[in-house]
């Protein structure tokens, strides 16, 4: 179907934004499949308290992966294909995932110092599992933690029980590095605007591609409309194709078709 240069800007948009969506899903899947049922952490979805926090998180990455993987999906295969009712869904489902963001945000914000506590116990339970068992898993999750925060272990790029997993330091920074419990907790309670706004922000870039997704939908359902018409003008000037000979069709006056041989 010819769609117009804003149709296919957002036709492109979406699928460069669905290719990455479902990058970015088909890691949290994984990773949060393979802490599930590594033979070294699956032991810590039995009931206990002191992995509590972990058994959320892991469960958090693997619903929130397999989500975005699903959504990437519709939007990719309505975007290429050009259908409607694919990207119909997409639609809905991304509508959902930007409310979830935005709600994600205000709790973060209102809930700072409590999230902020619950994310560090988290960190706590991944760096002390790995320090006994060294799974990978568990080495990609704290290597996850010291990159994003700019952090290492308990006492900083001093540690040596995860220093294979921390950030490349300068000499003196080796000195400054700090631990990342603290910022952890120091993140969500000092900069909890900043945290609100890296959910809203994540949202506002679901908005977005959801905008690109209406004028698309528009953009097909005006060429299809159009395609119809022209067809149907043609076969009812009878210079249609062969497929339309025979073929009754209404000119829309009352008590008058008009009949192609």
């Amino acid at each position: 179907m010819a769609l117009d240069g804003c149709g296919q800007l957002c036709k492109c948009i979406l699928i460069l934004f669905n290719i990455l969506f479902a990058l970015v899903g088909f890691a949290m899947l994984g990773l949060g499949l393979w802490l599930r049922f590594s033979s070294e952490t699956r032991g810590f979805f039995n009931i206990d308290l002191n992995t509590q926090q972990f058994v959320i998180g892991v469960s958090v990455l693997i619903a929130l992966g397999a989500v975005i993987l699903l959504v990437a999906v519709f939007g990719d295969y309505g975007a290429c294909n050009e259908n409607r009712t694919a990207l119909g869904v997409f639609s809905c489902l991304l509508a959902i995932l930007a409310g979830l963001e935005i709600g994600a945000g205000v709790f973060a914000y209102m809930r700072s110092d409590e999230v902020g506590e619950q994310l560090a116990k988290f960190y706590l339970t991944v760096y002390a599992q790995y320090v006994d068992k060294g799974d990978p898993g568990l080495a990609v999750t704290l290597s996850m933690f010291h990159n994003v925060l700019h952090c290492c272990g308990l006492i900083g790029a001093l540690d040596p029980l995860v220093k294979k997993t921390c950030p490349d330091t300068g000499f003196l920074e080796t000195f400054t590095l700090p631990a990342c419990p603290t910022v952890i907790v120091n993140l969500f309670e000092s900069n909890a605007p900043l945290v609100m706004g890296l959910f809203l922000g994540t949202a506002a870039l679901l908005i977005t591609a959801l905008v690109c997704c209406s004028i698309l939908m528009k953009q097909i359902k005006r060429s299809h409309l159009s395609a119809l018409c022209t067809t149907a003008r043609l076969c009812i000037e009878g210079t249609g194709p062969p497929p339309y000979s025979n073929t009754v069709f209404s000119t829309g006056r009352p008590n008058q078709i008009v009949v192609i041989q």
